[in-house]
C-alpha cells in the first residue's frame, strides 16, 4: 500500500486466468479494513498498458478524483486501487505514416494502420504480451508469413500461396483458439474459428479498407494480395479478442469475488468501479462474479470509452441477437447509477473495433447496421436498457441528475477530442481530464 494525495492507494495484479498474483488477497482485505476506508475507487486500465503507463494513468486520475470527491457531501473516508492485468498492445503505425494513418482511420478504413505496417513490425510488438518463449516465437513466425506473403503475391503459384496461408492460419489458431463468448462479444471468432480463411481474410481486408488503403502497390488486385492485407488485420483482430475475454475472465473469476470478500470481511465498504477501454469489460464482469445483490458493495459502475459491445446489459426485446445481453442480469449487483461515456473522437471503437466483426455479418438481422450490430460503449454508449437517460458530460462541479439502478449514456465528445493522440486510436484514451473525473465523483455520489 502507498498513498495518492494522502489517501491509501493499493495495486492488484492479476494473471490472465484472474488469479491475484499481488498482493496476497487477505493482506489485501485486512489493509483496506485497517484504513477505515468507506468508499473504494477500483480502476482498471485498457489495452497496451505497460505496468508504467498504468501506473501513470491511476495517479492522474486519482489524483484528479480525489480532491473533487475530498469537497463532495456525502462521500466517506477514500480509497484507490489500480487494477493490473495482462492487456495486448495495437501497435500504432510509423511515425512517418501517421499523418496519413490518421487521414485514412477518419475516414473509416482503419486497417490504415496494419497496412503501414510490415507484419514483422505487427509482430514485433506483439510479442511482448504473450509470456511463453513458445508463443513469442509462434508470433514471430506469423509475422514472417505475412511478409514472404505479400512478397510472393503475383508471382508465387497459387499452391504455395495456399500451403503457407494454411499454416499461417493454423498457428494463429493454435496461438489464440476461439473462446465462446456472449453473442453480442462473439463476432470476431469467426476470423480465428473459420474453416475458410481466404475468404475470411479477404472479407475483413475489405471491412478495414485495408486493400483500398494498400492499392495495388502489393498486388492488392489480386485475390492473395487482399488475404495478406486481411491477415495483418486478423492479426490485430486476434489479439483484440483474446484481450476482450481476457478481461472479462478477470472481472469475473478474480476481481468480483474479492469484492465480495470485501463486502464480507468489511460491510460498510462502498466501491466504485471504474474501467477504461477494455478495462471497462472488466470491471462490468466483476459484476457477474458477484453471488447476489446482498452480496454486492458496488455502488456505481463508470464506463470510460468502453470497448465492449454496447448491448452487454441490454434487454432481450431490443437485441439483434434474439438474447438478453450477458451482464443484463447482472445489473442489480450494482446499487447505484450505470454510466458510459461516449465520443466521436473515439476511432479505436467507433471505426476499428465494429468492423472486426463483419467477418459475421451474414448472421446479422437484414435490418441491422452493422455498425450498430456490433458497435461498442466507447462510440455509442448504452444500447437497449431501460432506464436510460442521455446527457453531455458536465464541467466540473455542474451538478448530474443521477438515480440508483439508471443507466446513463454520456456524450464526452467535446472533451475526449484529442485526436492527434494516436493515429489509429483517435481520442480513446484522451481520458484524463476533471470532466471526467468530475463524472466518476458524482457516481459514486449518487448511489445508494
Amino acid at each position: 500500500m502507498t498513498e495518492i494525495n494522502g489517501r491509501p492507494y493499493w495495486e492488484l495484479t492479476f494473471d490472465k486466468d484472474g488469479t491475484l498474483s499481488s498482493p496476497a488477497p487477505e493482506d489485501f482485505l485486512e489493509q483496506v479494513q485497517s484504513q477505515g476506508i468507506t468508499e473504494l475507487f477500483i480502476f482498471s486500465h485498457g489495452w497496451g498498458n505497460s505496468v508504467q503507463g498504468a501506473r501513470n494513468l491511476f495517479s492522474s486520475m486519482f489524483s484528479l478524483i480525489e480532491p473533487q470527491a475530498a469537497g463532495t457531501t456525502g462521500l466517506g473516508a477514500r480509497g484507490y486501487v489500480g487494477v493490473f492485468w495482462p492487456s495486448l498492445w495495437f501497435p500504432d503505425p510509423p511515425p512517418d505514416a501517421a499523418a496519413s494513418v490518421a487521414a485514412e482511420v477518419s475516414a473509416g478504413r482503419p486497417g490504415a494502420a496494419a497496412a503501414a505496417l510490415t507484419g514483422a513490425e505487427i509482430a514485433t510488438t506483439l510479442s511482448d504480451s504473450f509470456p511463453e518463449q513458445g508463443q513469442k516465437a509462434t508470433v514471430a513466425q506469423l509475422g514472417q508469413l505475412i511478409d514472404q506473403g505479400l512478397a510472393g503475391v503475383a508471382s508465387e503459384p497459387d499452391e504455395v500461396q495456399e500451403a503457407r496461408l494454411a499454416s499461417f492460419h493454423t498457428q494463429l489458431s493454435q496461438l489464440i483458439p476461439p473462446q465462446q463468448q456472449p453473442a453480442e462479444d462473439n463476432g470476431a471468432a469467426a476470423v480465428i474459428a473459420t474453416d475458410d480463411p481466404k475468404s475470411a481474410y479477404a472479407t475483413l481486408a475489405k471491412a478495414m479498407g485495408t486493400a483500398t488503403v494498400e492499392g495495388d502497390a502489393q498486388g492488392l488486385g489480386s485475390l492473395f494480395g487482399k488475404v495478406w492485407a486481411g491477415a495483418k488485420d486478423a492479426l490485430r483482430t486476434s489479439s483484440y479478442w483474446e484481450m476482450k475475454a481476457r478481461a472479462g475472465t478477470v472481472g469475473k473469476t478474480g476481481l468480483g469475488p474479492l469484492i465480495e470478500k470485501l463486502h464480507e470481511k468489511s460491510p460498510e465498504v462502498r466501491v466504485h468501479l471504474i474501467g477504461h477501454s477494455f478495462g471497462a469489460r472488466l470491471a462490468s464482469f466483476a459484476i457477474a462474479g458477484i453471488s447476489s445483490a446482498a452480496a454486492s458493495p458496488v455502488c456505481s459502475l463508470t464506463l470510460i470509452q468502453g470497448a465492449f459491445s454496447h448491448y452487454a446489459f441490454s434487454h432481450k426485446q431490443d437485441m439483434p441477437f434474439g438474447t438478453a445481453g450477458a451482464l443484463n442480469a447482472f445489473v442489480d449487483r450494482v446499487h447505484g447509477p450505470l454510466v458510459s461515456t461516449f465520443s466521436t473522437n473515439d476511432w479505436a471503437v467507433g471505426k476499428w473495433y465494429p468492423r472486426a466483426s463483419f467477418v459475421s455479418q451474414q448472421d446479422a438481422e437484414a435490418d441491422v447496421d452493422p455498425m450498430m450490430q456490433w458497435g461498442g460503449f466507447g462510440a455509442h454508449g448504452f444500447q437497449a436498457v431501460d432506464p436510460l437517460q442521455a446527457s453531455d458530460l458536465q464541467p466540473e462541479q455542474q451538478p448530474y441528475s443521477f438515480t440508483a439502478g439508471h443507466f446513463y449514456a454520456i456524450n464526452s465528445s467535446a472533451i475526449v477530442a484529442d485526436v492527434k493522440q494516436s493515429s489509429f486510436s483517435g481520442a480513446h484514451s484522451d481520458i484524463e481530464h476533471p470532466e471526467v473525473s468530475w463524472l466518476v465523483v458524482s457516481a459514486a455520489r449518487a448511489a445508494d
